[in-house]
């Protein structure tokens, strides 16, 4: 798959293309249904697919401020259009300049004059141009003026998981979002198709509650927005590559932290996985958490003799968790 960052790396006698356009925050289970729909519309014409998406979020530069938490790196978007057959992951820097682009001239010089395109494949909620001006019907009308096809998605529903929520719900980037703020990492993880992975590098920790207390743990330093869990203690799988390898090493059972250390009087929230059964330094490596189940809220002990008590027996639980999700 190829790698764009703007148009400017579009190689010469570009030809035709199927195009899917979105943040694609999350590449959850809608994602998915698009960017497949998209792949095998290509497949059928014999057509590069390219995804296209925006950095940074379009939220963030109309109304600074509002960036949303995010679910995935740009990183590791790519890697899941890849897995879905995507051939070009095209990012589009968003820009002030970009978000005052009408939405005809947005269509005729992007999709048009640069990128060739055949076919467009988006959401039934797909917005565009300035103030979000275009909409599904403005966007088949430019399709006939210009010459391409407009295909569009209905949003995926599924059955509620997340307690509280009864019926179906909308899979969206939105929702999950809800979930992991509530630290409901199930219900998330069954509308993105797979775990909420948090990616970091291990830093070095405050000290507390570590070794000391017979639990060492790797600290994650976290990109600016990443979507980090509710505050609680959580079953993850924890992965590690180091600096320079190609492939990550194996997933590792690990009971994760999130939070501010309430016994020790912590002030500033963190993310620390204790790896089960190795003893090793991650310092500095690449690190992916995937969130399985949160076994219980933050709590306040009464003393550290209190606290050893209980992690005793959330690593006995996490043990168990993550042998039955093998």
């Amino acid at each position: 798959m190829q790698r764009w960052r703007g148009l400017e790396q579009l190689p010469g006698g570009w030809g035709r293309c199927v195009v899917t356009i979105g943040v694609f925050d999350g590449i959850h289970r809608g994602h998915q249904q698009l960017i497949t729909h998209a792949v095998q519309r290509a497949r059928r014409r014999g057509l590069p697919c390219v995804l296209m998406t925006f950095d940074p979020h379009p939220a963030e530069v109309v109304r600074p401020g509002s960036h949303p938490a995010q679910l995935t790196t740009l990183r590791r978007r790519a890697e899941l259009a890849e897995q879905l057959g995507v051939d070009v992951f095209c990012v589009l820097p968003f820009t002030q300049e970009v978000s005052r682009i009408p939405a005809d001239q947005f269509v005729h010089e992007v999709l048009v004059e640069r990128l060739h395109a055949a076919v467009v494949v988006v959401g039934e909620n797909f917005r565009f141009g300035h103030k979000a001006a275009g909409d599904i019907t403005a966007l088949e009308q430019l399709g006939e003026r210009f010459g391409f096809e407009v295909e569009t998605d209905a949003l995926l529903t599924g059955p509620a998981e997340r307690d509280g929520d009864d019926g179906s719900v909308t899979f969206s980037s939105t929702y999950i979002r809800s979930c992991i703020d509530a630290g409901d990492v199930v219900a998330a993880a069954s509308a993105l198709g797979r775990y909420h992975r948090l990616e970091g590098i291990v830093v070095r920790g405050a000290g507390r509650g570590g070794k000391e207390l017979g639990f060492p743990t790797a600290n994650l330093n976290t990109p600016a927005y990443a979507a980090i869990p509710a505050d609680g203690i959580y079953a993850c799988w924890f992965t590690h590559r180091l600096r320079g390898a190609a492939e990550p090493g194996p997933a590792l059972p690990a009971a994760v932290s999130v939070g501010s250390n309430p016994t020790f009087s912590g002030t500033e929230r963190t993310v620390e996985a204790f790896v089960l059964d190795i003893d090793a330094d991650f310092y500095g490596e690449q690190v992916d958490l995937d969130f399985v189940r949160r076994l219980r809220g933050q709590v306040r002990f009464d003393s550290a003799d209190a606290l050893i008590e209980q992690m005793h027996r959330d690593v006995d639980e996490v043990r168990e968790i993550l042998r039955a999700d093998v």
